[in-house]
């Protein structure tokens, strides 16, 4: 039972810590976008991963072609499944070793970043090698999955205080 409260805390949590995941990447990415000087012709840029993620579902599992429209919307939904799925199994993992929830959550998040960004995205061609990005890209999306990663066990311990 334990551990079924820490998977439902744990996916809660995750929707929220991917909320705070979103809201930091855009803050982010407004910040450096006032920073940087301002260009005439901007570079084209790659198609969000979860929107990848979500094209290939979409084949896979229906045999079709996600319409251009609901792309924003589909990657949304792969974002905020991730992000509970993810907590889900950290809950788990959290009841039965606390070790896992050193630093509030920030341990988490670098794993999951190595662990999603860096070896099983790459590995199913959703993204290029790590190698292949600037260490730029890399701190930013470290620490994004540190802001998903604290978020997430804030929100899943004071939910498992919750009798």
């Amino acid at each position: 039972m334990r551990i079924l409260r820490g998977v439902l805390a744990g996916a809660i949590a995750g929707l929220v810590g991917a909320y705070a995941m979103e809201r930091f990447q855009t803050l982010w990415s407004e910040t450096a976008e006032s920073a940087r000087p301002k260009q005439i012709a901007s570079a084209a840029k790659d198609e969000p991963t979860t929107v990848k993620a979500a094209e290939r579902l979409t084949e896979t599992v229906f045999h079709a072609e996600l319409p251009e429209e609901i792309k924003p919307a589909a990657g949304e939904a792969v974002h905020y499944g991730m992000g509970m799925l993810s907590g889900a199994i950290y809950g788990a993992i959290a009841e039965m070793l606390p070790v896992a929830r050193a630093g509030n959550g920030l341990l988490f998040g670098a794993v999951l970043w190595w662990v999603a960004d860096n070896t099983a995205v790459p590995a199913v061609g959703l993204s290029k090698r790590p190698s292949a990005y600037p260490p730029s890209t890399h701190a930013y999306a470290l620490s994004s999955h540190l802001a998903y990663g604290f978020v997430t066990e804030t929100v899943r311990r004071v939910l498992r205080l919750v009798p």
